[in-house]
């Protein structure tokens, strides 16, 4: 699945939030946001073609009944399956130590995954 730039801003929030969100809260936590609110619709519409996205049910906004969203997959998957993607399978090791050297592992996160691997 490949998600634009404009969809990634969205999943953000949803993934920051950790819960369902109606259009207008999406549109009221995107910060920095480089699509106009107009576009939402499109947006959210397209996301929940591509699977990105999902239906959680339906919240009260002013007179009418509008629906929420929730991530259909969590941001560790959704990159993930943008590795799935490649036509040359990465070398897990130098993937892995490459990753960690750009994010600036800390101490505890490395014993975490001391374990992880202990398994």
């Amino acid at each position: 699945m490949y998600l634009t730039k404009n969809e990634l801003e969205i999943m953000d929030v949803l993934w920051k939030e950790g819960r369902a969100l109606a259009r207008g809260e999406i549109l009221t936590l995107s910060e920095d946001k480089s699509w106009m609110d107009s576009s939402v619709h499109i947006l959210l519409n397209s996301m929940l073609r591509k699977g990105a996205i999902r239906e959680a049910g339906f919240v009260k906004c002013g007179k009418t009944c509008g629906r929420v969203y929730e991530a259909a997959l969590s941001c560790e998957e959704y990159y993930v399956s943008t590795l799935d993607s490649t036509h040359t399978r990465p070398d897990i090791v130098r993937l892995l130590d490459a990753y960690l050297t750009h994010i600036g592992v800390k101490e505890e996160e490395r014993d975490a995954l001391r374990k992880l691997l202990d398994k």
